[in-house]
């Protein structure tokens, strides 16, 4: 029979370890936890969700070329055999440092150590009806909202007589030049090039019009200038329309408002500009830095806190190498999730840390369609179909799981012999928080239907 711990209002093991409290199971949580694994110390992890996504290939499941069970692993399936871990799927509400305490909508638990890897959200800087009426892509639920709203729109285009009206829902907004826009783009051309004709017959490729709007001079502002010609060139070769030095201000559900005082018509809106850090409350006032990340210093520990830390895409490490903290991508989550459990370990024996942070930079990468892509490692740059091959095998090889990998693997193979997407389903059907859905079932957006089947 479990022994309660005295310690916590939630269901616990007792234990005279020190306690570890991780607060998210993303890149950095997931590795933290794997160095930390069957050592003197018990770890407590709290997610809201019951499994891990693998975020870099959210846009293939978006567009129908994955399904969303080939990128996401069981947390519980993941950490079998881990004895020293215990997980609760919890939503945290606060963190009280001053009881070390975190409250919980299941409840509250005492740290000795708590680290807050909870990642990041979409940012829309303040752009309520943006934020309304479109879909960010930071979660496998965004991804199937996407691909829901996609195939839609692409469903009511192909019944309705309209011009205005089918050019409206076969139109499509990208915002955001970054990588997530960049392959969200070049896979939504790469459908309407290979699968529109064969699965929507009643609807022209012409038609359907897709709009990659950033605000900076280039694309994937975060890579060399080679690499943002390359991508530039390759989604004008797809019939890519793209819009640079051009921001949105307003989008409605139906025109997107643009900077340069130009409007699109388009029925979706699918938002990459931007991510903040993901913040309990409960935290002293100046602890946020630009981006609403966490300030910490070189050991990932909280400025003014002794037992809290933040690692990942939450973390600001300023420093004269990173004036705004290290850009949020995996591989700096990864590297500070197992460095941190390193030092962790070693100051609970020693009293000290063991080294500062260092960020080794591995490269970047993008895919732009299949077999094409941008790939800048040690300062070489490739691309095109070599560069596609080396951002397939990287990818392959981080997917958690044998099965994870083998059903990727193996619809990547039919995808490129026959450039068919996995099941194109409308599960559930989608709609921003912006429209109104009426009663179960109806959408605000159908002709109600009179007794004799006419139209009203």
């Amino acid at each position: 029979m479990l022994k309660q711990c005295p310690h916590s209002t939630v269901c616990l093991p007792a234990t005279r370890l020190p306690r570890i409290v991780v607060i998210g199971a993303g890149f950095a949580g997931l590795n933290l936890i794997k160095k930390l694994r069957n050592k003197p110390v018990q770890i407590v992890l709290l997610d809201k969700n019951n499994f891990h996504q693998f975020q870099p290939l959210l846009y293939q499941v978006a567009i129908a070329g994955l399904e969303p069970d080939s990128i996401v692993s069981p947390i519980r399936k993941l950490f079998q055999g881990y004895k020293n871990l215990v997980y609760r799927m919890a939503e945290v509400v606060r963190v009280e440092p001053e009881t070390n305490r975190v409250f919980t909508n299941i409840g509250w638990i005492r740290y000795d150590y708590l680290v807050l890897a909870t990642g990041s959200r979409t940012n829309y800087y303040g752009l309520k009806d943006v934020e309304r009426n479109s879909v960010g892509l930071k979660d496998i639920r965004d991804a199937l909202d996407i691909r829901s709203w996609v195939l839609h729109n692409l469903e009511e285009a192909a019944i309705t007589c309209d011009q205005k009206e089918k050019d409206s829902l076969t139109n499509f907004v990208i915002v955001g030049g970054g990588p997530a826009g960049v392959e969200l783009a070049g896979a939504l051309a790469e459908f309407r090039r290979y699968l529109l004709n064969k699965d929507y017959p009643e609807i022209a490729t012409e038609w359907m019009k897709i709009y990659l709007v950033e605000a900076a001079g280039r694309l994937l502002p975060g890579m060399s200038e080679k690499a943002s010609e390359h991508a530039l060139k390759v989604l004008k070769t797809l019939d890519v329309e793209i819009v640079l030095n051009t921001s949105v201000t307003a989008y409605d559900g139906a025109n997107v408002q643009l900077s340069n005082k130009n409007s699109l018509v388009a029925r979706m809106l699918a938002w990459t500009a931007g991510v903040k850090g993901e913040v309990p409350s409960g935290l002293k006032d100046g602890a946020l830095a630009k981006g609403n990340r966490l300030k910490v210093d070189g050991y990932n520990r909280l400025k003014n806190y002794d037992n809290i830390f933040a690692i990942g895409d939450v973390a600001a490490m300023i420093s004269p190498d990173s004036a705004q903290g290290h850009t949020m991508v995996a591989q700096v989550a990864i590297q500070q999730g197992q460095l941190l459990a390193e030092n962790l370990l070693y100051y609970i024996k020693h009293g000290e840390f063991r080294k500062a942070f260092r960020y080794k930079d591995k490269g970047s990468m993008s895919a732009i369609g299949k077999k094409n892509a941008v790939a800048e490692i040690g300062g070489a740059i490739w691309k095109g179909w070599f560069a596609w091959l080396l951002w397939s095998t990287v990818h392959l090889f981080s997917i958690i799981g044998l099965k994870n990998k083998l059903m990727v693997a193996v619809n990547w193979m039919t995808r490129y012999l026959t450039y068919e997407k996995a099941n194109r389903l409308i599960i559930r059907k989608f709609k921003p928080a912006g429209e109104s859905k009426g009663p179960p079932g109806k959408d605000k957006r159908q002709k109600e239907i009179s007794p004799e089947g006419i139209p009203k």
